[in-house]
């Protein structure tokens, strides 16, 4: 993320602001701010796990896809066994 910050009014419900200054005021969070910050972030990494999710159910599902991962998967399948002192990983 970008370390720049700018400054943005937005609504929330009023226990969520309670919340957050109750965290803030215990120390929980470094201040109100950082609570709303913690809050997006993982939000965001949520979002970005669940679309990396469905952009590999989607691959799984297609067969040229998973064709070429089994064809790399076989031409590498001897340097794999060494690397894994002959067990087979897969």
């Amino acid at each position: 993320m970008s370390a720049k910050s700018k400054n943005i009014t937005f609504s929330l419900p009023e226990e969520y602001i309670l919340k957050l200054r109750k965290y803030s005021e215990n120390k929980s969070i470094a201040s109100m701010n950082a609570g709303v910050k913690m809050a997006l972030e993982k939000l965001f990494l949520q979002i970005e796990k669940e679309k990396l999710y469905n952009t590999m159910q989607a691959a799984s599902e297609d067969k040229m896809f998973m064709n070429d991962i089994e064809e790399t998967m076989s031409v590498y399948k001897v340097a794999d066994s060494e690397i894994s002192g002959g067990k087979d990983e897969w």
